[in-house]
């Protein structure tokens, strides 16, 4: 993903050991620049990379499972490539993480997650006997899923040291006992090391390639995609959105709000717009443009209910940055203020 006349954004395996280390070298920056988030909305916001986290946590019941899931994301992580860019030198463009790939080889062994020095970190520090996660929702029966290799701190890579800042929200961790609630709220400051928890079945089962090649291709209906890519609470289906995440596990990975405060999410939500972007080349008329490119309303699952979702719609992303934007403008990834296609 790019802004302006960049090249086309790029799987990380094709990138060479010098582009993955410019890019993780200008994420290390984000996080050491001071953040724009005022301290009094949020007082746990303490660096640039904090920004995007705290929005994400001040929208996330109006961004998922909503008409504004795909769009918002979108210009998020194109907003956040950016601000890599303009404020930290980057010169590359905002790389991608094919689950199809990783479901085969395995998250450790994955150039993004293989712990070295040009990856996106490993796996956290191996605890033993993990129960399964449980993952509880209203109304539906709750979901089980396998714990992973991990689960505690990270100590490979160059994200080892960081600092989860903000949360954790709604943080489902192994056992009956989750969620775990930072209880001086969700934009405290609780620094904490980063947590994953690789489980590979999770990829398997939900983000391999036919996972996304069905995503694409047995959806017509933006309605059907969406809630397909994003798997709808009591389905049994996490879909590939719910895949990647889970798949990554640990704090934030498995927090529904906090997500973004692991590095790696962006290459996750670049890899769900690919998919996206796929989907609308199929039929652009209708998939990327007009009020048949939304459907949903404006709150998770519309609830509490809410309007339906239209085109004109505004999407601001807050203090990560740029001009908020109605949703028409940020359908096409070649028009607006986007210019860029997908390898």
């Amino acid at each position: 993903m790019h802004f302006g006349q960049a090249p086309d954004p790029p799987r990380v395996g094709t990138l060479s050991k010098q582009e993955r280390k410019d890019y993780i070298a200008a994420v290390r920056c984000l996080q050491s620049e001071p953040p724009k988030t005022p301290a009094a909305k949020a007082p746990g916001t303490k660096n640039r990379f904090d920004d995007f986290v705290a929005v994400h946590i001040n929208q996330t019941m109006e961004i998922h499972l909503s008409g504004t899931f795909l769009s918002w994301h979108r210009y998020y992580t194109w907003l956040y490539e950016k601000a890599l860019q303009e404020e930290c030198g980057y010169k590359g463009t905002q790389p991608y993480w094919n689950w199809g790939l990783s479901a085969i080889t395995g998250m450790e062994k994955s150039p993004i997650f293989d712990g070295s020095d040009t990856s996106m970190s490993g796996d956290g520090q191996a605890i033993p006997n993990q129960p399964d996660v449980i993952l509880k929702a209203p109304g539906v029966p709750p979901w089980i899923l396998p714990s992973g290799t991990g689960g505690g701190c990270v100590k490979s890579g160059p994200f080892r040291d960081m600092s989860v800042n903000l949360g954790p929200v709604n943080l489902d961790y192994p056992g009956p006992d989750s969620p775990a609630i930072n209880p001086d709220g969700p934009m405290a400051y609780n620094p904490r090391c980063l947590k994953r928890d690789f489980t590979t079945k999770i990829n398997q089962m939900f983000a391999n390639g036919s996972s996304i090649l069905s995503t694409i291709v047995d959806h017509q209906d933006i309605d059907s995609f969406q809630l397909k890519m994003q798997g709808v609470p009591g389905s049994g289906d996490l879909g590939i959105h719910g895949g990647g995440h889970y798949a990554m596990g640990g704090d934030p990975g498995r927090d529904f709000y906090v997500s973004p405060g692991d590095p790696a999410f962006y290459l996750h939500h670049s890899m769900i717009d690919r998919v996206w972007w796929i989907w609308q080349l199929l039929s652009p008329s209708d998939r990327a443009q007009g009020s048949t490119a939304v459907a949903g309303t404006g709150t998770f699952l519309n609830q509490p209910p809410s309007p339906n979702t239209t085109i004109d719609d505004v999407i601001d992303i807050g203090y990560a940055g740029g001009p908020p934007l109605k949703i028409r403008e940020l359908l096409s990834t070649t028009e607006g203020p986007f210019c860029y296609i997908y390898l």
